[in-house]
């Protein structure tokens, strides 16, 4: 297995380096964002489950505020945003408002990268095409200088080998590009969370202060 891939690698031309310089870029950009999302969704469960929503529906406000300033999740940020509105005394719009400014802050962080994995999978896609061509051209000019009995093979083993720069370049966008919906996805998924933490937030502080009111 490994000398067929070495094989095919070796017979692909020199596209098949800039290639492979793009898929290892790809993948390192992949793991390094499944890596922080995973954290990040981590730490988000544990601040807001475990820390900050027990001190609110406990209406200690400050305590969960100054548990959003200890924590480094995003979504201590974006609470610990609507907590300062709340102890200010400040409306439910406010509140959103300043909790919505939280989650605009933190999804540039989120979405850092992700975008390059679906630039990267053009890029190999675009380059194996472009050595196919050029092998193409080289094939073609070598087949117009040989002896007419060998043209036939020399042009189909030509022509093999420069479909291989294709083919690895296809081989290494597709994996590219379902790693850029995958972490897409989770994105959104954290996007969401970050959503739903602040409605139960609301809605909490709204049903604390209903029989004050």
């Amino acid at each position: 297995m490994l000398e067929t891939v070495i094989r095919f690698f070796q017979n692909g031309g020199p596209f098949m380096y800039p290639i492979a310089v793009v898929l290892i870029v790809g993948l390192a950009i992949a793991l390094e964002r499944f890596i922080y999302l995973s954290m990040v969704r981590r730490s988000n469960r544990r601040a807001f489950e475990a820390g900050i929503l027990p001190l609110i529906r406990k209406r200690d406000y400050r305590s969960a505020m100054q548990a959003a300033n200890k924590s480094n999740s995003a979504i201590a940020s974006i609470l610990g945003a609507g907590l300062a509105r709340l102890l200010g005394e400040h409306r439910r719009e406010d509140i959103e408002y300043a909790m919505e400014e939280g989650v605009m802050e933190a999804l540039p962080r989120l979405e850092k990268r992700t975008q390059y994995l679906a630039t990267l999978a053009n890029i190999a896609t675009l380059l194996g095409l472009l050595g196919t061509i050029i092998g193409l051209i080289a094939a073609f000019t070598a087949v117009a200088n040989a002896d007419p009995a060998e043209k036939a093979t020399l042009l189909s083993e030509s022509i093999s080998v420069a479909m291989n720069t294709t083919a690895f370049g296809l081989m290494s966008a597709i994996p590219l590009l379902l790693f850029h919906a995958l972490l897409q996805t989770r994105t959104n998924e954290l996007v969401d969370s970050f959503e739903m933490a602040g409605v139960k937030f609301l809605n909490t502080v709204s049903e604390q202060r209903a029989p004050a009111a």
